[in-house]
C-alpha cells in the first residue's frame, strides 16, 4: 500500500494485519490495536531487560506489563526476541532520497524509525541568494523555499520513517552571501539570523554546521557563536561537523565546546573521530577535553558510525579557495595549467586550518574508494589511476586526479580509510556518545540502487548490535539500545519517542539478538541486514518478518518552540 495512509494505526489495518500475522481475532472484544507478547523488553533507558507484554492503541504505547489480560485486534508473539524502541538515526542524509522513494528501505531494514536530517545543508530554507529547491515527486515537479514547506512536501508524498531536521548554517550563509567568499556585512548577518529564526519557528531541532568545507568553513568561530545564539530561546541544539578532524582535531573540538559555552546551547559533535594517521591513538585526549567541558556544565556530546572509513567527495582534496564561486568556477580552475601548479602545492603542503584528505591518508591512493556512480565505482583510486594511465608513462597523478574531477563535473563520492578501530571504539564506549549512520535511505532494487555507497547506509545499527555487542562485547545490549534511542531523543528534544513506556509513540523495533548483523561491505554494499524482524512506526507495521509492507506512516517531527 503506497502513499501516506494518513497516520493510520494498526487498528485501521486489521484485515491486512491479520493476514500478515495469521492470527485470529480474539474471542472477546479487543481493547488494544496490537499486543506484543512475551518479548524481552529493552526499554531504551539503559535499564536491564525484562519480560513483558506491550500494548499499542491509536499509535501510542498504552500499557507495558508482565502479563496483559486484555486482548488486541492483532496479537504478536515475540518470544526469544528483543522489543526495543525504534532506532533514531542521529545523523542521516535521506532528505531528498525520501522524496524519490518514501519507503526508506535501507533504514527500515535496520530498525530505524526516525531520521535526523540537516548536516550543514538542510532541505530548507532556500531563499535570498540561495535558490528554491525542487524535486520530482510522483512524476510532478514540486518546489519549496522554507523548511516547513519541505516538511509538508515530504508528508504529502509519504514516508515510512519519521523525520526531523536541523537548519543548516550553509542555508543561512548562502541566503545572504550566495557563492561569494567575501566577509559578510552586518546586514548580511541580520539576514542569516532571520533565516535561522524562521526555520526554528518551522520546527527545526537547532543549528547544524559543516565547517570543514565552504561555505561553512568561511564562518569564524565567533560567527558561529553569534548564529547559534538564535536557537537558544527555542531550546535548540548545535550540531557540528568540526572544522578539522585530522591534525587540527583538538583545536576544532575546543572550538565546538566554545560555541556551546558562549551561546549557552547543547552541542553534539558529528561522527567523532581522529581522521589523520599522524594523530591516531589519541582519542583519550579528546574524551578528556569533552569531559572537562561537561564538568564545567557545558553540555557537549557526540555521535559515531561504527566503521573506520568515512564518506566524502574526491573534490575535498582540493583546497578551499578552489571552490569559490561554485562548481563552474571550480572546474575552470581545475582545467587551468597555471592554477594547477598552485593547487598541487597546496594539496601536498596543506593550507593553515584546512583539513586535507590527501595528507590524512598519507597520500595513499589505495585508501580512497570510489563510491560515485561512474565506471570506476567500487575501485580504489590506485586502481583507477592505473587504468587511466596504462598506456602512458611519468604521469603526474595529481594532474590525473584533476582531469578525472573535470570529467565527472567536479564531484566523485569517495570513501576514505582515515581512522582506526581503537579510537572509534573508545569514542563509542563513552556514555555521551550515541549512534548515527551518516547514511541515507537507499534500496537494493530500483532507482535507489546506484553508485557504490558506504555500507553504513545499510548496516550501521545491526552492526552495533551484532558485532560490537554480541561478538566484541564492547557494549551491553541495553547500553547499545540506549545509544540508538533515548540518548538521541534527549539530545534533540524529542520527548515522546525513544523508549518503550506508556504514552510514548509506538515506534518499535523487534529483533533477534542471536542473529542480528550487518551484511553490507565496502565493495558489495547493497545488502540488507539480518535479524531485524518487525518494525512499527506510529503504531503501523512497516516491516513484517523482514519484509517491507509498503506502509508509509512516518511524520515530520517539529521541535516545539520554547518561545510562545
Amino acid at each position: 500500500m503506497k502513499g501516506n495512509p494518513g497516520m493510520k494505526t494498526i487498528k485501521h489495518l486489521v484485515l491486512a494485519s491479520l493476514l500478515l500475522f495469521g492470527c485470529p481475532l480474539a474471542a472477546e472484544e479487543p481493547v488494544y490495536d496490537l499486543v506484543i507478547r512475551n518479548g524481552r523488553v529493552i526499554d531504551g533507558s539503559g535499564n536491564p531487560w525484562f519480560l513483558a507484554d506491550v500494548a499499542v492503541k491509536d499509535g501510542r504505547i498504552v500499557a507495558v506489563a508482565r502479563v496483559l489480560k486484555d486482548k488486541g485486534q492483532v496479537e504478536m508473539d515475540a518470544k526469544g526476541l528483543v522489543v526495543a524502541p525504534g532506532f533514531i538515526d542521529m545523523h542521516s542524509h535521506s532528505d531528498f532520497l525520501l522524496l524519490e522513494d518514501g519507503d526508506a528501505r535501507s533504514k527500515i531494514h535496520q530498525g530505524v524509525t526516525t531520521e535526523i536530517l540537516g548536516e550543514g545543508n538542510s532541505a530548507g530554507p532556500n531563499m535570498g541568494k540561495r535558490a528554491a529547491r525542487s524535486a520530482t515527486v510522483n512524476g510532478k515537479t514540486v518546489r519549496w523555499k522554507t523548511l516547513g514547506e519541505y516538511f509538508q512536501v515530504l508528508e504529502k508524498s509519504g514516508t515510512a520513517t519519521n523525520v526531523a531536521s536541523y537548519v543548516g548554517l550553509n542555508n543561512a550563509w548562502e541566503a545572504a552571501m550566495g557563492k561569494s567568499f567575501d566577509r559578510p556585512s552586518e546586514e548580511h548577518f541580520t539576514l542569516m539570523e532571520k533565516v535561522i529564526r524562521e526555520a526554528m519557528e518551522d520546527g527545526a531541532l537547532g543549528l547544524s554546521c559543516q565547517v570543514m568545507m565552504p561555505p561553512g568553513s568561511l564562518a569564524t568561530t565567533d560567527d558561529v557563536i553569534r548564529l547559534a545564539k538564535i536557537i537558544k530561546p527555542f531550546g535548540g541544539t548545535f550540531s557540528t561537523h568540526i572544522r578539522n578532524e585530522g591534525t587540527g582535531v583538538f583545536a576544532s573540538i575546543e572550538d565546538a565546546i566554545r560555541v556551546g559555552e558562549e551561546a549557552d546551547v547543547p552541542v553534539d559533535i558529528i561522527h567523532l573521530k581522529i581522521a589523520d594517521e599522524q594523530y591516531w591513538g589519541r582519542m583519550q585526549e579528546i574524551v578528556e577535553l569533552i569531559e572537562a567541558a561537561r564538568t564545567r556544565n557545558v553540555n557537549v556530546q557526540a555521535n559515531v558510525y561504527p566503521y573506520t572509513r568515512g564518506n566524502n567527495n574526491l573534490v575535498s582534496i582540493m583546497p578551499p579557495w578552489v571552490h569559490e564561486g561554485g562548481r563552474e568556477a571550480l572546474l575552470k580552475r581545475l582545467a587551468d595549467p597555471e592554477m594547477r601548479t598552485r593547487i598541487k602545492h597546496d594539496v601536498i603542503n596543506g593550507v593553515p586550518g584546512w583539513y586535507n584528505h590527501y595528507t590524512a591518508v598519507g597520500g595513499d591512493w589505495s585508501r580512497m574508494l570510489v563510491a560515485g556512480n561512474n565506471r570506476f565505482k567500487g575501485l580504489t583510486m590506485d586502481r583507477v589511476m592505473a587504468l587511466r594511465t596504462v598506456d602512458r608513462k611519468n604521469v603526474d597523478l595529481l594532474d590525473e586526479l584533476m582531469d578525472f574531477l573535470v570529467e565527472e563535473g567536479g564531484s566523485v563520492s569517495t570513501v576514505y580509510a582515515h581512522h582506526t578501530e581503537k579510537d572509534m571504539n573508545l569514542a563509542l564506549e563513552q556514555p555521551w556518545c550515541s549512534v548515527g549512520s551518516d547514511g541515507a535511505a537507499y534500496a537494493i532494487k530500483g532507482p535507489l540502487r546506484r553508485g557504490n555507497p558506504h555500507p553504513r547506509n545499510f548496516g550501521t545499527f545491526p552492526r552495533v548490535l551484532g558485532y560490537y555487542v554480541r561478538e566484541q562485547k564492547l557494549l551491553s545490549l541495553e547500553d547499545a539500545v540506549r545509544k540508538m534511542t533515548s540518548l538521541n531523543a534527549a539530545k534533540v528534544g524529542i520527548q515522546d519517542r525513544g523508549q518503550i513506556a506508556r504514552d510514548f509513540r509506538a515506534d518499535i523495533t523487534i529483533f533477534d539478538p542471536k542473529t542480528v548483523i550487518d551484511k553490507a561491505t565496502y565493495t558489495e554494499p547493497f545488502q540488507y541486514c539480518e535479524g531485524i524482524i518487525h518494525v512499527i512506526v506510529n503504531g503501523t507495521l512497516v516491516l513484517h518478518e523482514g519484509k517491507h509492507t509498503g506502509n508509509r506512516p512516518g511524520m515530520a517531527l517539529r521541535r516545539q518552540s520554547a518561545i510562545p
